[in-house]
C-alpha cells in the first residue's frame, strides 16, 4: 500500500472509534511506530482536528467528518459475502438492518462497483449442511439481546433447560452472546441461580425488557468463553484409516476434533482433539473395518462396549 493511501485508510480508522492507540495502526499497517506518528503529523498538516495523549490514543475533534468513503471492488464484495452469511446464521430483525446497511453502502458505490454486486450475487450463497438434523426456525432474538447489553437492562426470559427438560422463567442480566456449532447462544448472570448461566437462544420462548437497569460491572464474554474450554476434558485421539474410505468423511471429521493428518503407507494417520469421548465411538463405528486406534486405549474399549451392545440387539 503506497503512503497516501495508508494516511487515507488512516483518517478513515481515526473515524470508526472514539481513541484508536497508535499501536492499533502500526500493527493493522505492519510499519513501526515512528511511521505512525509521521502519518499523524501528515494529518495534522491537511487541517484534521486530532487530539493525541501519550499513552491513550489519538481521536477527532466531536462533530468532524468527512463524506462518506468510496469502496474498492474487493471491500464491497466482502459486504456481499457478509450479507449471505447474515441471511442464513442470524435472525429476521438483524437481517433487516444489515439489509438497511447494505443499501446505504450502495449508495455510495461507483455504478460500475453497483452493477458488479449485483452479478456477484449469484455466485455467493451459504447453504445449510443436508447431513445435520434441520433446525426449527425459532426465534433467536438476537437484537434485542444485543440491545440489553449495550443499555445494561435486565431480561425476563423463558427458558427450556434440555438437560433437566425443565421450563422456568429467569431475570438475567446479559453478558455477551457468541456463535457455536449452529447455535446462537447468551451468556447472563441469573438472578434466580445467583450465578452466570449460558442459555441457547432458540430455547428462549419469550425475552421481554424489564425497563430495570443493573449497575454491576460483569465479566468479559471472553473470559467466559476460555473457562468453559479449559473446563471440558479434552482427549487426543489417534487412528489409522484406509485411504480409500478418506473421501466419505466430508465435513464430519471437522464435528469431531479433526486436528491433522499425515501419510503412512498405504494409510492416513489422524489426529482429533474431542470432549466426548462417547461421541467419537459412535463416529468411529461408521468406518470402524477400514480404520484402527492407536490412542488412547479408552477409545477401544468404548468401541468394544458399543459393538457388544449392537450384538446383543441384533441377536435378539
Amino acid at each position: 500500500m503506497n503512503r497516501i493511501d495508508r494516511v487515507t485508510a488512516i483518517l478513515v480508522q481515526l473515524q470508526s472509534k472514539r481513541i484508536v492507540k497508535a499501536q492499533e495502526i502500526a500493527e493493522r499497517f505492519s510499519i513501526s511506530l515512528r511511521t505512525v506518528y509521521r502519518d499523524i503529523k501528515t494529518l495534522e498538516e491537511a487541517g484534521i482536528p486530532l487530539a493525541g495523549e501519550a499513552g491513550v490514543g489519538y481521536s477527532i475533534m466531536e462533530g468532524y467528518r468527512l463524506p462518506p468513503v468510496m469502496f474498492t471492488k474487493e471491500e464491497a464484495i466482502a459486504f456481499l459475502t457478509a450479507e449471505k452469511m447474515v441471511e442464513k446464521l442470524t435472525d429476521p430483525s438483524s437481517r433487516k438492518y444489515y439489509q438497511e446497511a447494505m443499501y446505504k453502502i450502495k449508495s455510495v458505490l461507483r455504478y460500475a462497483d453497483k452493477d458488479l454486486l449485483e452479478d456477484m450475487s449469484s455466485y455467493i450463497e451459504v447453504v445449510e449442511n443436508p447431513y445435520l438434523p434441520a433446525k426449527e426456525k425459532s426465534p433467536v432474538h438476537l437484537q434485542t439481546i444485543l440491545k440489553s447489553i449495550a443499555d445494561k437492562e435486565v431480561l425476563d426470559i423463558g427458558y427450556f433447560a434440555n438437560h433437566s427438560q425443565q421450563y422456568s422463567n429467569r431475570d438475567v442480566e446479559p453478558v455477551g452472546i457468541f456463535y457455536q456449532g449452529s447455535y446462537w447462544y447468551l451468556i447472563a448472570y441469573c438472578q434466580l441461580r445467583q450465578d452466570y448461566r449460558n442459555f441457547r437462544t432458540d430455547r428462549i420462548s419469550y425475552i421481554n425488557q424489564k425497563g430495570r437497569h443493573f449497575e454491576k460491572q460483569h465479566p468479559s464474554l471472553q473470559s467466559f468463553l476460555t473457562r468453559m474450554s479449559k473446563e471440558k476434558e479434552m482427549f487426543n485421539i489417534v487412528i489409522r484409516v484406509d485411504k480409500s474410505v478418506l473421501k466419505y468423511f466430508g465435513d464430519q471429521k471437522y464435528y469431531n476434533g479433526f486436528v491433522s493428518q499425515k501419510e503412512t503407507g498405504d494409510k492416513m494417520e489422524m489426529t482429533f482433539v474431542t470432549a466426548s469421548l462417547i461421541g467419537f465411538a459412535k463416529f468411529y463405528l461408521l468406518f470402524g473395518e477400514h480404520a484402527e486406534i492407536i490412542s488412547p486405549p479408552g477409545l477401544k474399549e468404548m468401541v468394544k462396549k458399543n459393538l457388544d451392545e449392537i450384538s446383543k440387539r441384533l441377536a435378539v
